[in-house]
């Protein structure tokens, strides 16, 4: 069985102020990303150029040292260093061998090779091409500094920890040797001077990812408090309009913020105006019409009676009748899908407990059934939701015989499954069902076609909906969906 692929994706906040933070703080770290790149590449630049520099001042005490002991005769030179390690202080270490030490080498690195370029350049400079130089870089612990391999640690201290030692940073050692003479080598250990003395690039100090976060958590927060600041208005206005959808009256909308938001509240409130108006009219001119057909509709039938050929009166009845339909059709259209109510709250458990009851039996067997419950009221309009869900379970018992009702419910929205028995609904037929006084052909039970249409416009009036899907083991669920929106 082929599995799907799950693709990633970067998760974005769905409110302005958090996609807003969002959007800053990514730019910001781009910002600081890219910033910090071309100031540490152009810190370590400099220090490479300081690094080469010291080292080539290191070389050259290093070549004036040879110098001056090749001036010494060959056997005052063990007096000389015996000198230098009873005084102490001296910069390098340096010892005299009959062959160069074998240490484990450190692993090379761009700073450590351009320190020994720099080094041997210097000496070659100095000394010419005849002697045998060896320069690397050897860990302290793997120093070795006489022919008889003595470590750094079994020497006096006096002699190599003051010019070797640098607690606790442990850095690496220079160590040059240098041929004087067959069978004897001079050997050299030092250190680079500060601030060069770890030879690893420096990442970001500390105090510059400290600005970074402060700056950036700054500026997230005035940011944060400008954008809340200007989506005040949006939310009074987002409110004003999921009111004025349930059909309660709305008071104008303050208009404040920037230009822009000004410009779209002056606009709701026009429309706002016109809206009310044109259902103030709607209302009294089905007002009228329902008064004013009444009479003449009564009046014909009054007549009809009066009819001498019964043919005759039939036709005009089954005309009246069929005249009268449509205009209670019309009228029951509107006044169900026009439900004058203040937004409260509704406890759904207990308007679905007294649709279904009528339909319930002692031992389970009732053309109803129901799973799942409302995990909180709903805020809505009582009647009209009654309405509602009335008609979906009224459309399932007159066309499928038995209703099975699954309720489920979450933070974001209520949805209440209404599932029958019946022959379903043809596919291309699923939308048409909606429409007023749509009926499927051979179901002619009582009523206007009007349930469905009802109960997705009240459904809309709530900023949810009404479908229809058929199921395959026969049958039509319908599925209520009335989004919880949060103010």
């Amino acid at each position: 069985m082929a599995t799907e692929k799950k693709t990633w994706r970067l998760p974005v906040p769905r409110s302005l102020l958090g996609r807003m933070l969002f959007l800053t703080l990514l730019v910001v770290l781009l910002a600081q990303a890219l910033s910090s790149v071309i100031w540490l590449s152009q810190l370590r630049a400099t220090q490479m150029e300081g690094l080469v520099t010291s080292a080539r001042s290191l070389a050259y005490s290093m070549a004036a040292s040879v110098s001056y002991f090749r001036s010494l005769p060959v056997a005052y030179r063990p007096l000389v260093l015996d000198q230098l390690r009873s005084m102490g202080g001296t910069r390098f270490v340096v010892s005299l061998n009959d062959r160069p030490l074998e240490m484990a080498v450190l692993e090379p690195t761009p700073r450590k090779q351009a320190v020994l370029s720099a080094v041997g350049e210097v000496l070659r400079e100095h000394l010419g091409n005849e002697p045998r130089i060896s320069a690397m870089f050897v860990r302290p612990e793997d120093l070795r500094i006489f022919n008889s391999g003595l470590k750094l640690d079994e020497l006096p201290r006096s002699w190599a920890h003051y010019a070797l030692s640098l607690e606790p940073v442990n850095p690496p050692v220079l160590v040059t040797q240098i041929e004087l003479a067959p069978g004897e080598w001079l050997y050299i250990a030092s250190l680079l001077p500060e601030p060069y003395t770890t030879l690893e690039d420096q990442n970001l100090p500390a105090q510059q990812v400290w600005f970074i976060v402060l700056t950036s958590g700054f500026l997230l927060l005035f940011i944060g408090l400008l954008v809340h600041w200007q989506s005040r208005p949006l939310k009074r206005l987002a409110r004003a309009a999921r009111e004025m959808s349930l059909g309660t009256v709305v008071e104008p909308v303050v208009e404040g913020g920037g230009s822009e938001v000004v410009e779209v509240s002056r606009a709701f409130n026009a429309m706002r105006e016109r809206i009310s108006r044109y259902l103030s009219e709607r209302s009294q001119l089905f007002s009228a019409i329902s008064h004013d057909l009444r009479t003449p509709i009564t009046r014909l039938r009054l007549r009809v009676e009066l009819l001498e050929d019964e043919s005759v009166q039939a036709k005009f009845s089954r005309d009246l009748d069929e005249l009268e339909l449509l205009v209670k059709g019309a009228l029951q259209c509107v006044k169900d899908t026009d439900i004058h109510e203040n937004i409260e709250p509704v406890d759904l458990n207990h308007v679905l407990h007294w649709l279904i009851e009528p339909y319930l039996s002692p031992n389970g067997n009732g053309r109803v059934t129901r799973e799942g419950e409302a995990a909180s009221v709903y805020l809505g309009k009582p009647l009209a939701l009654k309405r509602c869900m009335g008609n979906l379970i009224d459309n399932a018992l007159k066309y499928g015989d038995r209703a099975h009702l699954y309720v489920e419910d979450d933070a974001e929205a209520f949805v209440l499954h209404v599932e029958d028995e019946g022959p379903g609904v043809p596919e291309q037929r699923l939308e048409q069902v909606f429409e007023p006084h749509f009926r499927l052909a051979g179901k002619q039970q009582q009523g206007y076609g009007l349930g469905l249409g009802i109960a997705r416009n009240i459904a809309h009036s709530h900023g949810g909906e009404v479908s229809l899907q058929n199921l395959r083991e026969g049958g039509l669920r319908v599925t209520l969906r009335l989004p919880r929106i949060n103010d």
